[in-house]
């Protein structure tokens, strides 16, 4: 159920935003990038590799419901799904700590997006890094260098609705 707070972002949703998750182990990580997907109104995610697709009861667990909301489909070859996505004018993001990697805040989007995350321990296969037009990495201030990928994604997540929020409000002047 939606909150009255919620109606403020009417007509903006769905967010153009997708998510790959590839080679994600944990099934209380896929489900709660469900979870966060539905929170911000995101398009579609991806799921390839060795991570887990719909119906799991870990999904479920940390999904709460929203995988049967969420739109998603199963990719057995995500090189092949990134280039299909590209060809449609979809920027691949990909969100890992590299050297030419730009800071999530000073990240300019081109919407629609698709934003990869990898596996847990590894990060993002290189075969995957390869084909990004954009590495992002999340500021990092303490002594970790990391997150956990499931938070990685709602803070990401939660940058590009704000960030298609403010492109909406200074296109349109609707305040959305």
């Amino acid at each position: 159920m939606a909150t009255a707070a919620s109606k403020t972002y009417d007509g903006l949703t769905p967010l153009p935003v997708s998510i790959l998750l590839d080679h994600v182990r944990s099934l209380y990580n896929v489900g709660a990038f469900f979870r966060t997907a539905d929170a911000v109104g995101m398009e579609k995610l991806y799921l390839a590799g060795i991570t887990a697709a719909p119906p799991h009861k870990e999904i479920h667990k940390t999904a709460l419901g929203a995988e049967l909301t969420v739109p998603w489909e199963r990719w057995d070859d995500a090189e092949r799904g990134l280039r299909e996505l590209r060809a449609r004018e979809v920027e691949i993001a990909v969100i890992e700590t590299s050297v030419h990697a730009v800071d999530l805040f000073d990240w300019q989007p081109r919407f629609p997006a698709c934003v990869v995350f990898g596996n847990e321990v590894d990060g993002v296969r290189s075969q995957i890094a390869a084909l990004a037009d954009t590495h992002v990495r999340i500021p990092m201030l303490g002594m970790k260098h990391s997150l956990n990928v499931a938070t990685a994604g709602g803070v990401v997540l939660y940058e590009l609705l704000r960030k298609y929020r403010a492109l909406r409000s200074a296109h349109y002047g609707d305040g959305l």
